[in-house]
């Protein structure tokens, strides 16, 4: 937290108000019409807005207050995440990290010296496992979690955040035995032959945990939230969807800005009707605090993840006949929360990644925008599988695919191993659902994936991972162009937060938020966009961050 206070402060030097000419860049931003526009300058105003873009031979001001010379060098809009979790972002960077462990015993390594370090902590609390990742059919065990811990009780999220994994001290600290029957839209793994409980927790189990954790105190959702800051800078994004925002969640952020420390603009999607009626009240927020903060509307939950076999789905997972998933709630319930909400006028995005929960979505929408009328504007997070069947049903009543390209590079293979090759054709089908008519708004699922859009840019135009493979591409009638792929993570994303006339674009009027980076994202190949670095991000016409003050502390990624 010092250190993003010191770079904060070493920031100040950009001017608060006053008129501010950009000049000399080699400008890229979407023209709003599925274009791309170039420029080699813009002045923005003292209030923080562009208020002319200038290309090449048009006359500049003779005076302004303050002139930044971008000699030559690449800039384009800050980009928007259009699904995260700003303060699992934060608390990720200052917990156990096992997201890159490659095998059991490396986690379980990592897990004792971690322990070593913190002798006083009363839990062992981090994330970022990945069974499928080690090579393994099963899910990890508590006797396996006991070896390293010592007694003390320890929680270890899944990458997903739809699994945790505890050890026996956590399974007794949470009242957690054999008689513990599985809640509704939640599974206890159980240990095989028996019904003790084998110590990994899915979906809706892991509030049975959850509950006796730690309280986390104000103090620490400051500095959580000011290393997710630093990490969401370090990687050009300026503006993020936060998924599930809790009133405590809502408060930090009120906190942070108050004391002018909110940098980043956060839009909150509150996390369940409870949470949007404590922050929201009787409805959504204005923009406050400078454009940097808004509550839009509403996040729900109808199905879990792939990796732990909770997504739902229409037929039951190949790898797994006994199961179709786990789904949180019915489409009629799903329906009388969406209208709670809907009344209100609130945003509505559902979590759904199986088919089955897609449809059930889709199905819900259709009802609702017979008594909901006027822009509404329904997100459903993640569609990654899709059936084919159902992808028109995107483009009625203007439903926006909030998707994230990392996903489908990290999860391919796992999803041919549950899916079967007979029902890949809908999953992660980016253009097919663009084609249909809806609109595309990326985003990263941050702590999930590393809030890395240039990575999930070369993602979307060649459906390859980092390694280059597959070759061709998987499923590759589904890549997109470039252009369709920085709209999804400029325009899209703010069509899809009500912000598609202040955020996306360099534009007379916008916002000034924008990036210097190191390569025209345009013209790069796949490999080197990758691995385009961030200089600097500005918002609101002011410096945020530096690549060169920063040193590179704050770009450590987070590996699914």
């Amino acid at each position: 937290m010092l250190a993003g206070t010191a770079l904060a402060a070493s920031l100040t030097a950009s001017p608060a108000f006053a008129d501010v000419l950009v000049d000399n860049v080699d400008g890229i931003s979407p023209d709003g019409k599925g274009g791309i526009e170039r420029f080699q300058g813009f002045l923005i105003a003292p209030d923080g807005r562009v208020t002319q873009v200038y290309h090449k031979g048009d006359k500049r001001p003779k005076k302004v207050e303050y002139q930044v010379d971008g000699k030559g060098r690449v800039l384009v809009p800050g980009m928007i995440d259009a699904h995260g979790h700003v303060m699992d972002t934060g608390f990720a960077r200052m917990t156990l990290d096992l997201s890159t462990a490659r095998s059991l015993d490396e986690a379980l390594s990592r897990v004792a010296a971690w322990a070593a370090a913190h002798p006083d902590a009363p839990w062992i609390l981090g994330g970022g496992w990945n069974q499928a990742q080690w090579g393994m059919d099963r899910m990890p065990t508590a006797a396996e979690l006991d070896e390293v811990t010592g007694g003390k009780p320890a929680w270890l999220t899944r990458i997903d955040g739809h699994a945790g994994w505890a050890n026996s001290a956590a399974l007794a600290a949470a009242g957690v035995t054999a008689s513990t029957a599985d809640p509704k839209g939640g599974e206890i793994v159980r240990a095989s032959g028996s019904k003790a409980p084998a110590g990994v927790f899915i979906d809706a189990a892991t509030a049975l945990v959850q509950a006796r954790l730690p309280r986390v105190r104000p103090e620490d959702r400051d500095t959580a939230l000011g290393e997710a800051q630093l990490a969401l800078l370090a990687q050009g994004v300026t503006t993020v969807a936060d998924m599930g925002t809790t009133i405590e969640d809502w408060q930090t952020y009120r906190r942070a800005a108050d004391d002018g420390e909110l940098r980043v603009r956060i839009v909150s999607y509150a996390g369940g009707i409870d949470a949007m009626s404590l922050i929201g009240g009787p409805g959504p927020s204005p923009w406050l605090y400078d454009d940097r903060l808004k509550m839009n509307g509403v996040k729900l939950y109808l199905d879990g993840a792939l990796g732990s076999r909770g997504a739902w789905l229409k037929a039951p997972y190949a790898d797994d006949p006994k199961s179709s998933g786990l789904p949180q709630m019915g489409q009629t319930q799903l329906g009388n929360l969406m209208s709670r909400a809907a009344m209100d006028n609130f945003q509505i995005a559902v979590h759904a990644i199986g088919d089955a929960a897609n449809a059930a979505v889709l199905g819900a929408i259709e009802d609702l925008s017979a008594t909901y009328k006027g822009d509404r504007r329904w997100r459903i997070e993640h569609a990654q599988v899709v059936d084919p069947a159902d992808i028109a049903r995107f483009a009625r009543n203007g439903v926006i695919a909030s998707m994230q390209p990392q996903h489908e590079a990290s999860d391919r293979t796992m999803a041919e191993a549950r899916l079967g090759q007979s029902r890949l054709a809908g999953a992660y089908a980016w253009k097919s659902i663009a084609a249909a008519g809806a609109t595309l708004a990326f985003g990263s699922d941050t702590p999930v994936e590393p809030a890395r859009p240039f990575e999930g840019l070369a993602v979307a135009i060649t459906r390859q991972g980092a390694d280059g493979q597959p070759a061709g591409g998987w499923q590759a009638q589904e890549a997109l162009t470039r252009e369709a792929a920085l709209a999804a993570y400029t325009t899209g994303a703010a069509y899809s937060l009500f912000a598609e006339n202040r955020l996306g674009r360099i534009a007379k009027g916008f916002r000034a938020d924008f990036l210097f980076v190191d390569q025209d994202p345009m013209t790069a190949d796949a490999p080197a966009l990758r691995q385009t670095r961030v200089l600097e991000t500005w918002i609101g016409g002011k410096l945020a961050w530096s690549a060169a003050q920063d040193g590179g502390k704050a770009g450590v990624r987070r590996e699914k």
